[in-house]
C-alpha cells in the first residue's frame, strides 16, 4: 500500500516495535551472494544500468562511420570513416574536425577498408592511437601519433591478416591488462578460423608494439578461435571479454571469450554439442541482428544491429556468466546501426549508422551519429 492511503497514525509503541523488527533483521540477515547482487542506480530506479530512455541526433553528414573511440578526457572521441580512410575528432557537444587520413588503406568494394581505432592507454604521454584497416597485401593493424590535434607517422605493427570483399573483421580494443584486442574475419575461407597459426577468424591479443602479447595460449597472436566475423568486442566490469560476431544463414552470436577458447566456426554455428567447441551465450537470427559494435553500460551489453535495424538489450546476470533476456530498441527507425560506444561519465551511448553502405543505399553523408540516454 502506497503511504499516501494511509489515513491513520499508528500508536507510538506499535511503530517503534516494528522499526525494531526491522533493524533486528537487517542486522541479522545472510549477506547476498555476489552472484545475485546487482548494481542499483538511485538515479534512474534501474538495476543494471536503466533501459533506453531517449535518443537525439548528435551529429549529421557522415559516410560510413566504423570505428569510434573515446579520448582519455573524456570530451571527444576518434571516428574512422570506412571508405573514406578519414579519422574525426567529434565532442560531446557534436562539433565535428577532421583531424587526418590512414595511408595506405585500399577498400574491398564490400566491407574492407578503414576499421578500428584504439588510443594507447598512456596516450597522454606516448600520444599514440592504433587504426585496424585493409591494405594492398591483406589486412593490418597499425599504429599513428596524434597531437590532439592532427595524426602523422605510420608504424605497421602486424600484417598477414588475409583479406576478402567480405568478412574483414576490424575492432580493436585496449583490454584492463593493457593489451590491444585485435577481431579478424576468416575471409571467406572458413577452414582458417580452426587454424591456430592463422591470424584470420580470431580474436588477437598483442603488445603495443604489435608483438604477441605474454601468456596468449598457443605463443603466437592468436586469443581465442573459431571465429567467422566478429565486430563487436567490450569489456565489462569484471574485465572480461564479450564478443559479438556475424554468422553464416542461421544464427548470430554474443560470446564471453576466454584465452585459447574455440568458438566453433565452421563446425558449429550457434549452440553446438561438439566436445571442444564453446557455445555462444545468447544467438538470433541474422535477420534480427547481424551484429557489428557492442558496448556495456553498468551491467548491460548493447549491441548494434545491421541487418537487424536495431539496437539489442542483453542484461548480464550480476557477476556470472549467464545473460538475461534481450529487449530490442528504435527497430527500424535509424537503418543499420554499425557502432555503438558508452559516453564516459554518463549514462549514455553514441550510436552510429552506416546506411551509406552498398546494403543501405544511401547517398553519401548520409549516416549520423546518435546519442541514447540510459535512464
Amino acid at each position: 500500500m502506497h503511504l499516501s492511503t494511509v489515513r491513520r497514525r499508528p500508536h507510538a509503541g506499535v511503530l517503534l516495535t516494528v522499526l525494531s523488527g526491522l533493524l533486528l533483521s537487517l542486522l541479522t540477515a545472510a549477506p547476498p551472494s555476489r552472484a545475485a547482487d546487482a548494481v542499483y542506480d538511485i538515479r534512474s530506479g534501474a538495476a543494471d544500468g536503466g533501459v533506453p530512455s531517449s535518443i537525439d541526433t548528435l551529429s549529421t553528414g557522415w559516410t560510413i562511420p566504423w570505428g569510434t573511440e573515446w579520448m582519455p578526457d573524456g570530451a571527444s572521441a576518434l571516428l574512422t570513416e570506412r571508405d573514406t580512410f578519414k579519422v574525426f575528432r567529434l565532442t560531446k557537444e557534436g562539433t565535428r574536425t577532421q583531424v587526418g587520413s590512414v595511408p595506405n588503406v585500399v577498400t574491398t568494394g564490400g566491407e574492407g577498408g578503414l576499421l578500428g581505432v584504439a588510443v594507447d592507454p598512456d596516450w597522454a604521454t606516448n600520444h599514440r592511437v592504433y587504426f585496424m584497416h585493409t591494405a594492398a597485401e591483406g589486412n593490418r593493424i597499425a599504429r599513428m601519433t596524434y597531437d590532439g590535434s592532427s595524426l602523422s607517422g605510420y608504424t605497421i605493427l602486424l600484417q598477414g591478416i588475409k583479406k576478402n570483399r567480405y568478412h574483414n573483421g576490424g575492432r580493436l580494443a585496449f583490454g584492463p591488462d593493457g593489451y590491444l584486442y585485435a577481431s579478424t574475419g576468416d575471409a571467406q575461407s572458413a577452414a582458417l578460423a580452426q587454424d591456430r597459426n592463422s591470424l584470420n577468424g580470431k580474436i588477437l591479443r598483442l603488445t603495443t608494439d604489435g608483438a604477441p602479447a605474454p601468456g596468449n595460449p598457443f605463443g603466437n597472436h592468436v586469443y581465442s578461435l573459431g571465429h567467422r566475423n566478429p565486430q563487436g568486442l567490450a569489456f565489462d566490469r569484471g574485465g572480461r571479454l564479450w564478443e559479438a560476431e556475424f554468422g553464416n544463414s542461421a544464427y548470430d552470436e554474443l560470446n564471453l571469450v576466454k584465452p585459447g577458447a574455440n568458438y566453433g566456426w565452421p563446425t558449429c554455428e550457434g549452440t553446438c554439442s561438439v566436445t571442444g567447441m564453446t557455445n555462444p551465450k545468447k544467438t538470433w537470427p541474422v535477420s534480427e541482428a547481424s551484429p557489428s559494435g557492442i558496448a556495456i553500460v553498468g551491467n548491460v551489453i548493447y549491441m548494434a544491429a545491421l541487418r537487424g535495424e536495431r539496437l539489442w538489450r542483453i542484461p548480464i546476470e550480476g557477476d556470472t556468466e549467464n545473460v538475461g533476456a534481450a529487449s530490442a530498441y528504435y527497430v527500424g527507425s535509424y537503418g543499420r546501426l554499425r557502432t555503438v560506444s558508452k559516453v564516459p561519465g554518463a549514462d549514455q551511448l553514441w550510436l552510429s549508422t552506416t546506411n551509406c553502405d552498398n546494403n543501405g543505399g544511401e547517398p553519401a553523408g548520409s549516416d549520423k551519429v546518435l546519442r541514447v540516454t540510459i535512464g
